[in-house]
């Protein structure tokens, strides 16, 4: 059952990425008439986002380092760097990368730095996720 549960948050967390990133920014920019406001509107998805990803990282984490406890196998392991790769990267983007892209500071930098990192975080959960689905089938 709790394998389930983690699966099922795995799948939140790598759903609202590729929900927030990939279809609902873009539409904001494509159909609000303002780049500044959907910018602003953007900065608030993606700060929801982030703590989205805080709080599904933290307890697939719990979960897995509980699971690493009882048999120390690869995939637990694997998982654990992925998640914290994930949850760094998110952490990162909302403390050291958001800030400056809101103070317009050299902006095309630091946006596409966040943008890097976002698709990276995104691929990490994707794997995960896609790893986690497999070991369910078993």
């Amino acid at each position: 059952m709790k394998d389930r549960l983690a699966l099922m948050l795995a799948a939140f967390w790598w759903g609202s990425l590729t929900t927030i990133g990939f279809l609902v920014v873009p539409m904001l920019f494509a159909r609000l008439g303002n780049p500044a406001v959907a910018g602003n509107f953007a900065g608030q998805l993606f700060e929801a986002q982030s703590w989205v990803a805080i709080g599904c990282g933290l307890i697939l984490l719990i979960h897995f380092r509980h699971k690493a406890d009882d048999r120390m196998d690869g995939p637990s392991l694997d998982a654990i760097f992925l998640i914290l790769g994930a949850l760094l990267l998110a952490l990162l983007q909302q403390y050291a990368v958001a800030p400056r892209i809101l103070a317009r500071d050299n902006l095309k930098l630091w946006h596409s730095i966040g943008s890097g990192m976002y698709i990276v975080q995104w691929l990490c959960t994707g794997v995960l996720l896609w790893r986690m689905g497999a070991r369910q089938k078993r």
